[in-house]
């Protein structure tokens, strides 16, 4: 009786954690794959797309601050690598994230860290090389590059959006 009831506890703990597992490692990829979705109306795959400012009438994402401006490159370097190129914006903050289809970080640089100089980098994924650039290894062929930028009032928007659309992304092949 007690080797059956230990065997049913290790059993409903088995299939616990199957399920505990499963759904860690795919609620991230699901999450991203439905803001990727969202976020390509702003523009076709392997090209930067610039987002309105957002309102509490027009949001992409759930909570976008409506501080920054934001401009995204969605991703697939299934074909091979892709550069992107951000040039200084005159903006209080600004920063350039990547991020892979399962929401991990691969590479951040702010404004700060530019210190005045562009930003410009190839996304590759492993065995893929590119010449005389930055390269961040990307784990997987499809992600997003987020482009934020400090608007500090709204009048200040429009100088900040010219040198904003000075930024794209395209492959390098």
């Amino acid at each position: 009786m007690l080797r059956q009831r230990l065997s049913w506890v290790l059993l409903v703990a088995g299939i616990a954690m199957a399920v505990y597992w499963i759904t860690l490692a795919m609620i991230p990829r699901t999450l991203m794959h439905v803001a990727m979705g969202r976020i390509e109306q702003n523009g076709p795959i392997n090209s930067m797309g610039h987002a309105p400012l957002s309102t509490a009438e027009r949001r992409t994402i759930v909570r976008p601050s409506p501080d920054l401006a934001y401009s995204t490159c969605l991703f697939d370097l299934s074909d091979g690598p892709l550069e992107i190129v951000v040039e200084p914006i005159d903006s209080p903050y600004w920063s350039l994230s990547v991020f892979d289809a399962d929401t991990n970080v691969a590479f951040v640089r702010n404004d700060r860290e530019a210190d005045g100089e562009a930003v410009r980098v190839a996304l590759v994924r492993e065995g893929q090389a590119v010449g005389d650039i930055e390269q961040v290894s990307v784990p997987t062929d499809r992600g997003l590059a987020l482009l934020r930028i400090l608007v500090p009032d709204r009048g200040a928007f429009e100088a900040i959006d010219a040198d904003r659309r000075t930024a794209w992304c395209a492959s390098l092949n």
